[in-house]
C-alpha cells in the first residue's frame, strides 16, 4: 500500500506546482489566464500522445467524452482566473468544493450508494470550504472563480466515473487534455504573451506538472482501489500552502487555516472510517 501512497502524494504535490508556475504567468508576468490553460492542454496532449493505447481516436465520437473535456477546460481556466488575485491555499481550499459536489452528483445520477456518516464528513468539508470562502463577509471575485472552478471539477470527476469503463485511463487522459486544447485554441492564439525566455519557462513547467500530476495519479488509482487513495488528494492543500509561502510569503489567515484543517481532517477520517 505504501507505493501507491507515496504516488499519491507525488502527484498531488506536482498539480499544485502547475498552478504555482501558472499563478506567476498570470499574476506577475500580466499573461492572460486563457493562454496558459490552452498551453497547459496543448503542452499535455503532445506529453501523452506518444503512449496512447489503439481504440483513443474513436472515442472522439462520443458526446460525453466532448462533454467531460469542456467540463475540464472550464475549471482549469477558472482556477487560474481565480489565482490571478489569491493566494494558492485559498484557491485549492474553495476549489475542494469540487469532490464534495461529486460526491452527490454520483450518488444522484450515478446511483451510488451514500450513508450518513459519508454525508457528515462531507458537510464538516463543506464547513471547511466556507471558512476558507467566507462568503458574504469576505468573498471576493477570485474566490468566487475557485468556487465555480470546483463546481467544474466536481462534475468532471462524475464525467470520469460515468466513463470510467469505456476507455483506459490513457486515452481518456488524451481526449480530455486534447479536447480541451483544440476548444481553447482560439482563444490561446488571440492572447499570446511576449515569448520571453521566463515565460516560455512556466508555460511549458506549468503544462508538464500538471500532466505529470495527473498521470500520476492514473497510475497510483490502477495500483490501489480509489476508495483507499481518495482522501490523500487533500495533501494538495498542504502542498499549495506551502508553495504560497515559498514562493509567495502567502500565509492563510486564521478562519482560513481552521477550514483548510476541517477539509484535511474530513478526508483522513474518511479513510479511517473505510480501513474500519
Amino acid at each position: 500500500m505504501w507505493k501507491p501512497v507515496a504516488l499519491m502524494f507525488i502527484a498531488m504535490s506536482f498539480i499544485p506546482i502547475g498552478d504555482t508556475a501558472g499563478k506567476l504567468l498570470v499574476a506577475q508576468n500580466g499573461v492572460a489566464p486563457i493562454y496558459v490553460a490552452w498551453t497547459r492542454f496543448v503542452v499535455g496532449a503532445l506529453l501523452v500522445i506518444p503512449f496512447i493505447p489503439k481504440g483513443t481516436w474513436p472515442l472522439l465520437k462520443d458526446w460525453r467524452v466532448w462533454l467531460r473535456a469542456l467540463l475540464l477546460t472550464g475549471g482549469i481556466t477558472s482556477i487560474l482566473t481565480a489565482l490571478q488575485t489569491e493566494p494558492i491555499a485559498n484557491v485549492f481550499g474553495a476549489f475542494f468544493i469540487g469532490p464534495i459536489l461529486s460526491f452527490f452528483l454520483s450518488s444522484w445520477l450515478l446511483r451510488e450508494p451514500i450513508t450518513r456518516m459519508q454525508t457528515l464528513l462531507l458537510f464538516i468539508g463543506f464547513t471547511g470550504v466556507l471558512l476558507v470562502v467566507k462568503p458574504g463577509f469576505g468573498m471576493t471575485t477570485g474566490l468566487a472563480f475557485a468556487v465555480l472552478a470546483g463546481c467544474f471539477y466536481g462534475a468532471f470527476l462524475t464525467a470520469s466515473k460515468w466513463l470510467a469503463q469505456t476507455a483506459r485511463p490513457r486515452s481518456l487522459l488524451f481526449t480530455q487534455l486534447g479536447v480541451s486544447a483544440g476548444v481553447t485554441l482560439p482563444f490561446g492564439l488571440q492572447a499570446l504573451p511576449p515569448m520571453t525566455p521566463e515565460i516560455a519557462a512556466l508555460t511549458f513547467a506549468s503544462g508538464l506538472c500538471s500532466m505529470l500530476g495527473n498521470l500520476i495519479l492514473i497510475v497510483a488509482y490502477r495500483m490501489a482501489p480509489s476508495t483507499k487513495l481518495a482522501p490523500f488528494v487533500y495533501f494538495q492543500l498542504i502542498a499549495a500552502t506551502s508553495l504560497g509561502w515559498l514562493v509567495f510569503e502567502d500565509l492563510p489567515d486564521t478562519l482560513t487555516f481552521a477550514g483548510l484543517a476541517l477539509l484535511i481532517g474530513s478526508g483522513f477520517a474518511s479513510l479511517i472510517r473505510k480501513r474500519a
